[in-house]
């Protein structure tokens, strides 16, 4: 018992000491050495990243902190701007560090990649937002053929019989009428199980032909909306930076969201076979284990997920 109350205290002990390291850095430490940094090198900080890190989730991570610490109005107002005003802005911070653009010719564009990426992020999250708050409307003739459009896709040799139909649960809805199913994450949970299907045609089926396993199958339809949510989650948390700014060199679009589910969807099917569960009941512990290792995965500097296509034999 004695032991394990000086082991909490010592733990306490350390994250206190932490916590108050990180304040004296932040607050003091910080400004003294990019001060001296400056005098010895000739550049600001936003110089040295940009010369030492190569593009990608280190330089643009970096550079983001950077932004965010900096006492200057100026330089944290680049975490914030449309496409419009970045170039505009950009001049700012030149003009606010004193950047000589002769003696560093490379800065003002690996700078403008870096805001592409770190502002494209929080505008690509709000695109993705909105979309999961479109309720799927069956009064909608747009959100009725991305629904049926699905089922020729996944289906292509049975034909739907009426709109509401028990033929759902062969695709792994749960009722008769499939729009009850994306109230979580509305269209955007149909928008990615109907984008995995137009792209990857034969690795969904595939999927689904696993899903409709006797003894490790599982609900095609309702995982597909599960993983949505958790593609989303992970993006909300900025967990997913490092895989964007690893994989998309400018502002990333809402494909990469959509690219970055069918991985989740195809990796996930090869989790659920590989571990094979004892049973459904089992999907959230499962679940949660995939999760953590994407979530693993996510903080690698060098990280980029995407899907890749095993040949099955």
């Amino acid at each position: 018992m004695r032991t394990n109350t000086n082991h909490f205290r010592a733990t306490r002990l350390l994250r206190m000491l932490g916590y108050i390291w990180q304040c004296f850095y932040s607050s003091c430490l910080r400004f003294w050495l990019k001060w001296f940094l400056r005098l010895v090198t000739g550049r600001c900080e936003l110089q040295r990243i940009c010369a030492r890190c190569k593009a990608g989730a280190l330089r643009t991570a970096q550079i983001e902190y950077s932004l965010k610490c900096s006492k200057s109005k100026v330089l944290r107002a680049a975490l914030s701007l449309k496409e419009n005003d970045l170039d505009e802005h950009l001049a700012q911070i030149i003009q606010e560090k004193r950047i000589k653009e002769q003696k560093d010719p490379t800065f003002k564009v690996n700078l403008h990649q870096c805001l592409l990426q770190i502002n494209g992020y929080s505008g690509l999250f709000e695109e993705v937002e909105d979309l999961r708050k479109q309720v799927f409307d069956s009064e909608n003739e747009e959100h009725e053929n991305m629904l049926l459009k699905l089922w020729d896709l996944l289906m292509p040799s049975e034909k739907l019989e009426s709109r509401v139909t028990k033929q759902w649960g062969n695709i792994g809805f749960q009722g008769e009428d499939p729009k009850t199913d994306f109230r979580g994450m509305g269209m955007l949970g149909l928008t990615n199980l109907l984008f995995f299907s137009e792209n990857h045609p034969d690795a969904a089926r595939q999927v689904l032909s696993h899903a409709s396993h006797p003894r490790l199958g599982y609900s095609y339809a309702i995982v597909g909306i599960n993983l949505t949510e958790m593609a989303y989650s992970l993006m909300k948390s900025d967990a997913l930076k490092p895989h964007f700014y690893n994989t998309v060199c400018g502002k990333p679009q809402m494909q990469h969201f959509h690219h970055f589910y069918c991985y989740l969807a195809y990796e996930f099917d090869k989790f659920w076979l590989e571990e094979e569960p004892e049973s459904i009941m089992e999907f959230n512990r499962y679940r949660e284990k995939f999760h953590d290792k994407v979530k693993g995965q996510l903080q690698k500097p060098e990280v980029k997920l995407i899907m890749t296509v095993d040949q099955e034999k």
